[in-house]
């Protein structure tokens, strides 16, 4: 009997059953692997204070929150997958916490080096606005460099048109810093952007389904 292969699947989006987490829980499941799905909101992380003394340990020793937790959980996946969304077109903090405490599990013996992993990334600047910044690859590049760095073998990445937070917070139409105008232009109004969704944007549907199924075949092709 060869080893069960589980796939980790990390969202740090803090809203509740966000696009990225749907788009998440797609990809995990398109790899018909075992899979666990991880919510960061839900754990208690903090950045790297960059004290350097995980090295002997590959654990880090100043910090006692779950970033020693979910580490392990990293250390023990056989693939990792990362979605976050884009708050001011960069990768978002708590995913950033995330991946800066993985850097205890590099020290002498690379513990994620050889893993395939992928990214899933939600931004609302449409890619056909130009004068503005590039957020989805921006956060894309974010996650698959960090995987690089490791010596992950990074398969692929989905990018989701998510949703300026102006859509819910009760004033988007007046307030005269709006995102709808800024993304949208002047004569954009809550109505008329609409809320975007994961499932109706079947290039994403679609990539985050490819996603998962590259990270189950290139796992079977390792084993």
């Amino acid at each position: 009997m060869g080893k069960t292969m589980k796939v980790l699947g990390v969202s740090g989006s803090p809203i509740n059953n966000s696009n990225t987490d749907r788009a998440l829980k797609v990809a995990l499941e398109a790899t018909g692997l075992e899979t666990e799905f991880i919510k960061l909101v839900e754990y208690n992380i903090t950045p790297c204070r960059a004290c350097i003394g995980c090295v002997e340990t590959n654990r880090c020793v100043n910090t006692h929150d779950d970033g020693i937790l979910l580490a392990e959980k990293a250390k023990a996946a056989d693939a990792l997958i990362v979605a976050c969304y884009t708050p001011y077109s960069s990768i978002d903090s708590l995913t950033k916490a995330f991946i800066e405490r993985l850097y205890q599990l590099r020290h002498k013996h690379g513990f994620m080096a050889g893993k395939p992993g992928g990214a899933i990334v939600a931004c609302a600047i449409p890619a056909s606005n130009k004068a503005l910044p590039p957020a989805c690859e921006m956060g894309t590049n974010a996650i698959m460099y960090y995987m690089l760095e490791e010596g992950m073998n990074f398969v692929g990445s989905v990018k989701i048109l998510g949703n300026v937070p102006c859509i819910k917070c009760g004033y988007g139409n007046e307030c005269r810093t709006s995102g709808l105008r800024m993304i949208y232009g002047n004569e954009a109004t809550v109505q008329s952007v609409g809320i975007n969704k994961f499932e109706e944007q079947q290039d994403a549907l679609d990539a985050a389904r490819a996603l998962g199924k590259k990270i189950a075949g290139t796992l079977k092709k390792k084993a």
